[in-house]
């Protein structure tokens, strides 16, 4: 009888360990060929990161010697020899599958999380004006190719460039040979979108065409805004939706002046409201963007420390400035003698770039005070410099600001404050090494998403600003189905 037992205990013990063995070994042939696997990979990923979110954070790890981001150096172009980019859309009026039937954007080895329709609007309006001519009928620079996409201007032309990156983003998106972040892609059906792009560089148009030259009675970038408002108005699109579902990009504080009231309806990416009406430009609708900072990205692992910073407060730029820039004057008036301060007026003229990253890479706070406008490129110099930026500004509108808390590496001081004599430089002087060093620490972690670069990167500017949109579709869609509530019974009646 005992011996029987030992038996039916002997089986089940080597029963359990054979489960055990193939439920390891099923395990491993899942995380291996996920991708081939009947099981869909969106629902692996949740099995297997059960704290996965559509809107995670990476926190980017910086390379000790990362290339500076164009235009110091090249485009960043990534090998991609045999590997076809993960997120390539399928353009569904050209591509079929082996069966016949037309490929959409379900059938993307991973989800993008935005489908894009892209006016395919002539080149005068995006890379013509950069001097980009195309062969006949080409609307398009071949963006797998860095030989042949036109150069985006510096300078300060460089700090509104977002409208070059997102466009090139969205055309590297149907393209294998580039590295691509997968944030979104370009449909071919304006159906199967989430949103539609407009491609209009508006602030190279306001810093390089806004002039009158030789007898023309009307500038190009004037032309240039009547000419899309007619033809964003004809487009079944537009019509469709009224423009909400639109995205158009003004990031100048003085781009789209002309054709703003009527494009309003649009969701805009902007720099701030400050030269917006709020029911044209608003936080609800509307996308605020980071300015590209003008200055070099420090390495993570050559950022200066407490110690090595031996300027407190740091500000280089335009001192005297209308409307509520006036603060400026007053606090160079308060500031300008004090030890451990620079305060001094500075432009881009000269090598005005290279001391102002020298100084802000030495410095423990960097001031961000509001000038014509709330926002100004400073603040994405400051950070890139780990500098702690200061912001005196009180109608500032800061991009991310619903995913990054700016309080972690900032400080924020009231302007009625700041122009109270001692009381800046009291409050700077009472945070001491420790509390300083974890602002700096959470500088050098979110620094990278406030980078520019080609090919967009997870995490990078370009992908972050994919993200905000992102999060504003579902506020349009729901605008969007309440106003169709009635459609089609008001539409009986008017047939009837």
């Amino acid at each position: 009888m005992s011996e029987k037992i030992m038996f039916h205990s002997r089986f089940i013990f080597y029963v359990m360990i054979i489960s055990m063995f193939l439920l390891v070994l099923s395990s491993l042939f899942l995380l291996q060929f996920s991708s081939h696997s009947l099981i869909p990979r969106s629902v692996l990923e949740l099995i297997l990161v059960n704290n996965a979110s559509l809107y995670f954070m990476p926190k980017l790890k910086r390379e000790e010697n990362v290339l500076p981001p164009y235009p110091s150096g090249d485009l960043n172009f990534q090998s991609q020899k045999s590997k076809e980019s993960d997120c390539q859309a399928s353009d569904s009026s050209k591509k079929t599958s082996s069966a016949g039937q037309k490929m959409n954007v379900a059938s993307h080895p991973v989800r993008p999380l935005l489908r894009v329709f892209m006016y395919d609007l002539p080149p005068e309006f995006h890379f013509g004006l950069l001097g980009w001519k195309g062969s006949l009928n080409q609307t398009w620079p071949q963006v797998d190719n860095p030989e042949g996409i036109p150069r985006y201007p510096g300078g300060l032309n460089l700090q509104h460039s977002m409208e070059y990156w997102l466009t090139l983003d969205l055309l590297s998106s149907n393209t294998a040979r580039v590295g691509h972040s997968c944030s979104a892609i370009r449909v071919q059906d304006s159906s199967q979108a989430d949103v539609v792009f407009v491609p209009f560089f508006s602030s190279l148009s306001y810093n390089r065409h806004s002039k009158l030259h030789g007898e023309e009675k009307v500038s190009v970038n004037k032309m240039l805004q009547h000419k899309l408002v007619q033809f964003l108005m004809d487009q079944k699109e537009w019509k469709r939706s009224g423009g909400k579902d639109h995205l158009i990009i003004a990031h100048h504080p003085n781009s789209l002046l002309d054709a703003r009231r009527k494009l309003g309806s649009a969701m805009l990416v902007l720099a701030d409201f400050g030269r917006y009406p709020p029911q044209l430009a608003n936080i609800k609708k509307d996308v605020i963007a980071p300015y590209r900072h003008i200055v070099r990205t420090i390495p993570r692992a050559k950022s200066a420390s407490y110690e090595e910073r031996t300027t407190l407060v740091y500000f280089q730029g335009a001192i005297y400035r209308k409307d509520g820039g006036a603060i400026r004057q007053e606090l160079y008036y308060l500031l300008k003698e004090e030890k451990d301060v620079h305060f001094s007026f500075g432009s881009i003229g000269g090598n005005g770039i290279d001391q102002a990253s020298h100084g802000m890479a030495l410095s423990k706070f960097c001031l961000n005070i509001a000038g014509d406008t709330p926002s100004s490129n400073r603040l994405f110099d400051a950070i890139v410099s780990h500098c702690v930026p200061v912001i005196i500004s009180d109608e500032i509108e800061l991009p991310f600001e619903d995913v990054l808390d700016y309080s972690d590496f900032s400080v924020f001081v009231r302007a009625s404050d700041a122009v109270k004599k001692g009381y800046l430089l009291n409050l700077l002087r009472s945070i001491k090494r420790d509390e300083w060093n974890k602002m700096w620490e959470r500088l050098k972690e979110i620094t990278p998403h406030f980078e520019y670069q080609y090919p967009s990167q997870p995490g990078d500017a370009v992908n972050m600003i994919w993200q905000q949109i992102a999060r504003k579709i579902s506020s349009i869609r729901f605008n969007l189905h309440r106003k169709n509530r009635y459609q089609r019974s008001q539409l009986r009646v008017k047939t009837n």
